[in-house]
């Protein structure tokens, strides 16, 4: 089930047609997609198939499937990143977007103490002359596609290539 006013869920709707930044990786129950409107490249967004507006409504396969998805992305933007460790963060808060989705953000060992932690955040929304471009996003969800060619469980789009 999808919410037509949910962001989310538009892409969902879109499934077939959406570029490699929208959908990197996916499973029956989760789709990972590059975050928008970011200065920090490889910034994913992990988002259930489903409208689910509260971590405690996800069903008991999607929660299983949660802590396989929220690890191995950490794995695979350390290994295309070199990143120290990465952030894994929900709140489905902000205006358009309460459906819910984790944040696994690369956090760089050079990353400035003022964007450490949940500050991490004001780095989203920032001007367009800072952001990752759709086309950097795309070549990050390609490379990303492929450090989990022949993962059991994990698909990779047919489309959007």
């Amino acid at each position: 089930m999808t919410t037509p006013d949910c962001y989310t869920c538009s892409k969902e709707a879109d499934f077939d047609n959406l570029p490699p930044r929208e959908c990197v990786v996916y499973d029956q129950h989760w789709r990972v997609a590059h975050a928008i409107n970011t200065a920090v490249p490889g910034w994913l967004v992990l988002l259930p198939r489903r409208h689910v507006a509260a971590v405690h409504d996800l069903t008991a396969a999607e929660a299983a499937a949660l802590g396989m998805w929220q690890v191995e992305l950490s794995r695979a933007l350390r290994s295309l990143t070199g990143c120290a460790k990465t952030y894994v963060v929900q709140f489905a808060e902000a205006e358009g977007f309460a459906h819910v989705h984790f944040h696994i953000v690369p956090r760089m060992a050079d990353l400035q103490p003022e964007h450490r932690g949940p500050r991490v955040f004001e780095l989203l929304q920032r001007p367009e002359q800072e952001q990752v471009t759709a086309d950097q996003a795309d070549r990050i969800g390609h490379s990303l596609r492929a450090l989990f060619h022949g993962h059991p469980n994990v698909r990779q789009p047919d489309h959007g290539i």
